[in-house]
């Protein structure tokens, strides 16, 4: 992948033009008037909180499905968004799918009815699959973060967290499973404001708990709204709320309104002069702040019981954005890559601009979801390539509900689609051809495991076929071959996520494939500053080869708000001792340097390069030289800045039955593992624990094993220094590896 691909991808990156700069097209009537009745939402959250449940019952709901099907149901139909044979047999989400409804809601500020169009993306909970969520989030409006309304914030929360933070994605928060034995809303939301640091309060309090659980007090409208009918479908919406829980909803709306005082000027305004502000002021103002990222209001519900899904459904249309009020902005590629990006206004008629943010392959060939942002995209129209500069022809348009696709003549602005026949990349930009605009990609994280694969028997051009096909529908599975043992090589990101592919390779190509030891991708860093000073000549008669390098390298943090770059190259030469010229030679060698460290062999990363001075010769120098020099000059530096080897450490989280307590700690123990954290909620317990991802193979086999398939681990990935010990074999490992010297 190249670098510039794995560059930051804040939607914020840089300001836009000013005013007098802007293209302009401004929204005409019927514009505003359906892109205010628009949202495009995602459902994400940690693995087991119920997302397709809940995406089930949106479906229901809505009138998109008529019969709603359980993911482990007994039927054996599953269901509608897990249309892959695996996820249903395995009960779980591998890919994200698309699907679009239209909601009803009654407006209870106006008192209108008004007919709401939502396009949903269901994506995977599991880490293994965190590509998915990211490519959804950086093409969405707005989410729907799910939680546990027993387990809470968990390792796999925390991590969708960041990702919609990386976008710059507003939520509204959904705590599930309201029925469950041990179910503690307030918890949770104090859990969103200390673990995931953003302010949140309950919208909602419950009517009844655990199993008597059959409704919920609207503390906005101050309202009672009960579920009844076969299946929730009847919602009983009462002015009157049960008498026992007057006093906790006086409180929650107090509670309400103060963490609002605090994010919101109006309501602050308000409560300094003491008003008390009003139903339609607290509405605006959970919209004004769930918008500009400052606030999250908190549903309660419980999915599989059919009840608070709607009014979640309504607050989806109150809070949330529309395509209008979400800041989209793109490079203008014939400007220097310093100049500042470009606002997209999402009016049918200005010049197209859509990101293709998913590859599937499909029975009619190459299937491409686009997020169109601006101007309108017709069926049989030519469109360019902005990566490319390819021009091609759209030869069928489609929305997707699920596995299932409808064709349409046209998408507006705003919408999600997909298209048949046109041969691209994930996160290429398309455009009519009158704009030269490219928007940013989505954050591609390093592959953190390998395997080497081979087919069963002789090998047939499906294998290739098979991988070629993968590597473009996921970024982050990555297929090499290794140069020393010829063998081939599959990395991702994690188990499961390998053996997910193995197993479609034989169901969808029919090849069987045979899998070596998994190898774990180590890292190298240096934790001291060190200088460098270093010349280098060479002549062999004629032109010579001449570069002096002078500077230092130093340890370097994860620079979160780039993007997560941990590698830079710094430039702070004075008075053209290296001619600007050759700088670019350094930068390479630099980086060259760092694709293999003397330790074992593997890439380097948190390492800063800093080019103070140097000297060059007016025949003899050139960029080879500089960039030869740099690579010796740092492998002479990286000697004395003390270096260590890294491994993925994986933050492992097991929810269990109790009494398989004892079983599940002594399971992490004998792996090395480090009890982080544990606690114990009625009758089950969590425990989280720091463990080797070298030692990690096969944990969740044994997990389920040691506890009667009732302990469910969740897993998430940081790289920290290995122990001395094992620095010490993995070094001497590699060194015999190295072809030696041959000695006369």
């Amino acid at each position: 992948m190249l670098r510039s691909q794995l560059s930051p991808l804040i939607r914020s990156a840089r300001p836009p033009l000013a005013e007098d700069e802007l293209p302009h097209y401004p929204l005409s009537d019927a514009d505003k008037i359906r892109l205010r009745l628009q949202r495009n939402i995602g459902v994400s959250a940690h693995i087991d909180s119920g997302k397709t449940t809940l995406t089930e019952r949106i479906l229901y709901y809505t009138g998109r499905i008529r019969e709603i099907h359980e993911v482990r149901g007994r039927d054996n139909v599953g269901a509608k968004m897990d249309s892959m044979d695996l996820e249903r047999e395995k009960g779980i989400t591998i890919q994200s799918a698309a699907t679009f409804c239209d909601w009803e809601t009654m407006d209870p500020i106006k008192n209108i009815k008004e007919k709401y169009a939502i396009n949903i993306i269901d994506t995977p909970g599991h880490v293994d699959f965190t590509i998915e969520v990211e490519r959804a989030l950086r093409v969405l409006d707005g989410a729907i973060l799910v939680l546990c309304a027993v387990s809470g914030v968990q390792s796999q929360t925390t991590t969708v967290d960041r990702q919609m933070k990386r976008y710059d994605v507003p939520r509204i928060s959904f705590i599930n499973k309201m029925d469950r034995p041990g179910a503690n809303p307030w918890r949770i939301v104090n859990q969103i404001r200390s673990k995931l640091r953003i302010p949140a309060a309950a919208v909602h309090i419950p009517i009844g708990v655990e199993d008597g659980f059959r409704g919920v007090v609207d503390l906005v409208h101050w309202r009672s709204i009960y579920n009844q009918g076969v299946k929730g479908t009847e919602v009983v919406i009462s002015e009157e709320i049960p008498a026992d829980l007057i006093e906790l909803a006086t409180q929650k709306r107090r509670e309400l309104i103060e963490q609002l005082a605090d994010v919101d000027e109006e309501i602050g305004d308000l409560i300094l002069i003491d008003e008390t502000p009003t139903n339609a002021q607290i509405h605006d103002a959970i919209r004004r702040a769930t918008i500009s990222l400052k606030f999250t209001p908190v549903f309660l519900g419980s999915a599989i019981k059919n009840t608070g899904v709607q009014p979640l459904l309504d607050g989806v249309c109150s809070y949330l954005p529309n395509p209008s009020e979400a800041e989209a902005l793109a490079h203008d590629t014939e400007k220097p890559p310093t100049a500042p990006m470009v606002p997209l206004t999402p009016a049918a008629e200005a010049p197209l601009v859509g990101l293709a943010f998913k590859l599937e392959e499909g029975r009619f060939g190459q299937l491409t979801y686009m997020r169109l942002y601006q101007g309108t995209l017709k069926k049989s129209t030519t469109i360019y390539n902005a990566r490319t500069g390819k021009k091609v022809k759209v030869p069928r348009l489609v929305r997707m509900h699920s596995d299932e696709m409808e064709d349409v003549p046209s998408i507006g602005p705003g919408e999600i689609c997909a298209m048949f026949g046109v041969e691209c990349s994930s996160g290429d930009t398309f455009t009519d051809g009158s704009t030269s605009f490219s928007m940013t990609s989505m954050f591609v994280p390093e592959p953190v495991i390998s395997l080497a694969i081979k087919s069963k028997g002789i090998e047939t051009p499906n294998f290739s076929r098979a991988l070629n096909r993968f590597q473009k529908e996921d970024p982050t599975f990555r297929v090499h071959v290794d140069h020393e043992s010829k063998e081939t090589i599959i990395s991702g990101m994690g188990e499961l996520h390998l053996e997910i592919y193995v197993e479609r390779m034989r169901r969808e190509y029919n090849v069987d494939c045979v899998t070596g030891k998994p190898r774990v991708a180590f890292r190298e860093t240096i934790t001291t500053r060190s200088n460098f000073n270093y010349t280098h000549k060479k002549q062999t008669g004629g032109q010579g080869q001449f570069a002096k390098v002078i500077g230092y390298i130093e340890p370097m943090k994860a620079d979160e708000e780039n993007g997560g770059k941990d590698t830079e190259f710094l430039n702070d030469v004075l008075g053209g001792s290296v001619p600007e010229g050759y700088i670019p030679g350094v930068e390479k060698g630099f980086f060259e340097a760092l694709e293999k460290g003397t330790l074992s062999g593997n890439p380097i990363s948190g390492c800063r390069f800093v080019l103070q001075d140097g000297g060059y010769h007016i025949v003899d120098s050139s960029e080879l030289a500089f960039r030869l020099a740099t690579i010796s000059a740092f492998r002479e530096a990286y000697k004395t800045a003390a270096p260590v080897i890294l491994e993925p450490i994986m933050t492992v989280e097991v929810v269990a039955p109790v009494e398989f307590q004892n079983a599940v700690i002594g399971g992490l123990n004998t792996r090395r593992g480090t009890i982080v954290d544990s606690e114990v909620r009625d009758d089950e317990f969590m425990c989280i624990a720091e463990v080797a991802l070298n030692d990690m193979f096969g944990y969740s086999n044994q997990l389920r094993g040691s506890t009667q398939g009732k302990g469910t681990p969740s897993l998430c990935i940081t790289h920290l220094p290995v122990l001395p010990q094992f620095q010490k074999e993995i070094e001497e490992a590699y060194k015999k590896t190295i072809p030696q010297a041959k000695t006369k």
